[in-house]
């Protein structure tokens, strides 16, 4: 992959600072996952009991180079093709890095009564990293030989007071080796730990036409890789982040051949505690508002049985683009549409997306990229 990026402005206003970038990789992932499921009773307790082992090798080489670009005047831009940097003097590093991770974990699911079940289980984990970082301007070579391994405990509850409803808790711990993630100075970030807990409740609505969940989280999560915001081709480690809020979904054919998607949730993500990041900033691309209503109806009867159509409205609220928090993404809402035809096992269909060309946002990391314009996807589908 290779770019051309803004770098700064200079001080005078006048010109926008660019490099030119290239990034040659090549990855390979290699994995074996292997589940038995068993069931049993003890007494009055049924049992479903689930054991799995899973193994993976992840062989990453990329090297990132960057040379200076010729700037550019904003108010009086000349486009054009200048020449291809052949000398990398700006920046010059390359890794190769080999991961071998053993997950081995065991879950229980007891039916307590006929209106009450727990789940409980635990996962363990072995992640060995073995890795070379060179900088080839300086002629400086670092190896990193390191294991990580974590125990992770989930446990659940569920009870229904009455058949149409669900109520439900649970408790997670979380581990990521943050095996993509290094310090400009070549050291590796320390894997990222997460606490969960969640509750909720499920229910069915309208005769089981509608089901809906609402559900609380409080998520927090520790040594959280983030872009360095002096370097964008590193990462340095937030101290902690919280993450609370809710979720309410609600799906379901109201009607024959009239299906209906509503979601609506709010994110509060923010730093907790760092000895770097202002603490209270939002972390980037955490709108704490999201909201999505997607319907399609499709005709039952008559010639045209299996023509289908759909539309929805979807809104992101604004956004932090960096942190620490100076610059923030606006709100937006895009539509989309869909027209099908399915018949016994195939589908064709048109998908239209952002129809209406609105013009928004995304961050990519430290980059922020203009959204996906007015789109059409076509679609065929045979099942077999």
């Amino acid at each position: 992959m290779s770019a051309v990026n803004p770098d700064s402005v200079s001080s005078d206003g006048t010109s926008v600072l660019r490099s030119y970038q290239e990034i040659p990789d090549h990855a390979r992932t290699y994995s074996l996952q292997t589940e038995l499921v068993g069931k049993f009773d003890t007494g009055s307790i049924q049992h479903q009991l689930l054991f799995g082992v899973e193994l993976t090798r992840d062989i990453y080489n990329y090297q990132i180079r960057a040379a200076s670009f010729p700037s550019l005047d904003p108010f009086n831009p000349v486009y054009g093709n200048p020449p291809i940097p052949t000398v990398f003097n700006s920046y010059n590093v390359k890794e190769t890095r080999r991961t071998d991770s053993l997950g081995i974990y065991l879950q229980d699911q007891l039916t307590l009564l006929p209106n009450l079940k727990l789940l409980g289980g635990g996962r363990f984990d072995i992640n060995q990293f073995d890795g070379k970082f060179t900088d080839i301007l300086s002629n400086t070579e670092q190896s990193a030989n390191q294991q990580f391994d974590a125990f992770s405990p989930r446990v659940g509850l569920v009870y229904q007071p009455i058949e149409p409803i669900s109520l439900y808790a649970s408790y997670s711990r979380s581990f990521d080796p943050n095996i993509s993630a290094r310090t400009v100075n070549g050291e590796l970030v320390e894997p990222e730990r997460g606490t969960q807990y969640e509750v909720g409740m499920k229910a069915e609505i309208l005769n089981g036409k509608l089901s809906g969940t609402l559900a609380y989280y409080d998520i927090t999560k520790t040594n959280v890789a983030t872009t360095d915001p002096n370097n964008p081709n590193f990462s340095i480690t937030a101290g902690e982040v919280k993450s609370r809020g809710i979720e309410l979904d609600i799906a379901g054919e109201i009607l024959p051949g009239w299906n209906v998607i509503a979601s609506y949730s709010h994110n509060d993500a923010f730093v907790s505690k760092d000895n770097n990041l202002p603490i209270g900033d939002n972390l980037v691309g955490a709108a704490k508002n999201l909201a999505s209503l997607w319907t399609t109806y499709k005709i039952q009867n008559g010639d045209l049985k299996g023509l289908g159509f759909g539309a929805g409205v979807f809104f992101v609220g604004e956004r932090e683009a960096q942190l620490p928090n100076d610059l923030k993404l606006p709100s937006y809402v895009t539509t989309d549409a869909t027209m099908f035809y399915q018949q016994n096992n195939w589908r064709v269909g048109l998908n239209f997306k952002n129809l209406f060309n609105t013009r928004y946002y995304d961050t990519q990391g430290y980059f922020v990229d203009p959204g996906a314009p007015f789109t059409v996807i076509g679609s065929l589908s045979i099942n077999f």
